[in-house]
């Protein structure tokens, strides 16, 4: 019975061929899961200590998956000579070993792609312009493109056998119907260029369009992504963009507020003038206050029910929550000088005027006139 075991084959291949040959799989598969992990780990040394992380530690973070890969193709190049194959099994082998090798090549290329990326995001952050903030995740993409079309291009070189050039000439055939069924794509690249060009935002910069408030973080090839105020984040076509109204309010050299103090009817001329005069004590070489926009408080307006003071100021630099600060203080500083002076804020209200009063005098003949009349 061991003899018809040992005598068993596949395809001309004995049976301990066929195990060896599967074992030798089992074990690489194995090996590269063991060297990935090894490599991961010693890429994210020191991370938890804040050290700078270096050249080394990134290109064995981008090694560390592609090199299960390789270690497999390598390992089935030596697990193949345990087996009997005719020469044409022989090269389909072959052609399966050197695809299975140049995916894990243009994948390594493909995440050291993150190297370059970490360099330049280390110059950009040392600059004061925001155009490198902008170019460098367009920069990722554009490598990363590169790199999956020239692998493609080798990989069905390889495999079909037809020179490089016969596949770039089918190629450009095919762009052209690509080209016609991605319009909209197309377009957005173009919005993009014309982003990169006009730079009416930059990334971190806070802006305002097609109803979306938020925060720039990131500008694509064909998309820009903005991070509203809510927490979502909203992504808009480039080729939208480009041709839409857009706000930005990371630009803003100050913070403009404009609000309305309303006082009672009954408050005479005397008080409404002291009224203006706190307001303007309170803003007088204010907090965030620029020499070119000094603060505007006057008396502009009767109302329906009140007297309005319209107080308009400006506060420099255009730190939100430092600008909503400030506006706290002066509402309470109102507050409490109006409340020594006496002076009232009005509400909404309404006076009923009685007849027979002191300044409507309504005698018993003219109301028996009145009577009169109607009957």
């Amino acid at each position: 019975m061991l003899a018809n075991i040992y005598n068993f084959n596949v395809f001309g291949n004995e049976l301990w061929r066929i195990i060896t040959f599967f074992c030798i799989l089992l074990a690489s598969f194995v090996l590269g899961k063991i060297v990935s992990y090894l490599m991961a780990r010693g890429a994210s040394r020191g991370e938890k200590t804040g050290e700078a992380i270096t050249l080394a530690q990134l290109v064995l973070r981008s090694a560390s998956k592609p090199v299960v890969f390789l270690i497999f193709a390598g390992s089935l190049n030596i697990a193949l000579l345990f087996l009997k194959m005719s020469d044409a099994v022989w090269d389909m082998s072959s052609k399966a070993i050197e695809l299975l090798v140049s995916i894990g090549i243009a994948y390594f290329l493909y995440r050291l792609v993150d190297v370059a990326e970490y360099y330049l995001n280390q110059y950009a952050r040392r600059t004061d312009s925001k155009l490198d903030d902008m170019l460098v995740p367009m920069l990722r993409k554009t490598f990363r493109v590169v790199i999956v079309i020239l692998a493609g291009l080798y990989i069905a070189e390889s495999v079909s056998g037809r020179p490089m050039s016969t596949l770039i000439a089918g190629l450009g055939l095919g762009g052209l119907a690509f080209a016609l069924a991605a319009q909209d794509s197309i377009k957005s690249f173009f919005g993009s260029i014309m982003i990169l060009l006009d730079r009416p935002f930059a990334v971190g910069e806070r802006v305002v369009t097609d109803g979306f408030d938020g925060v720039v973080e990131e500008i694509g090839f064909r998309s820009t992504r903005i991070r509203t105020l809510t927490g979502h984040l909203v992504t808009v076509p480039n080729e939208k963009l480009a041709v839409s109204n857009i706000e930005n309010i990371g630009k803003r050299p100050h913070i403009r507020r404009l609000f309305n103090v309303t006082i009672t009817y009954d408050t005479p001329p005397d008080k409404v003038e002291r009224a203006i005069k706190i307001i303007e004590g309170i803003l007088e070489n204010h907090e965030g206050m620029h020499p070119d926009f000094p603060p505007r408080v006057f008396f502009n307006e009767f109302n329906d029910a009140s007297l309005n003071i319209i107080v308009i100021y400006w506060y420099h630099p255009p730190d939100y929550w430092k600008f909503l600060e400030f506006g706290q203080k002066v509402n309470l500083k109102i507050m409490r000088a109006f409340e020594e002076e006496g002076i009232e804020f009005a509400f909404p209200t309404q006076t009923l005027y009685l007849a027979n009063d002191d300044r409507r005098q309504l005698s018993l003949r003219m109301l028996g006139e009145d009577m009169g009349r109607k009957q």
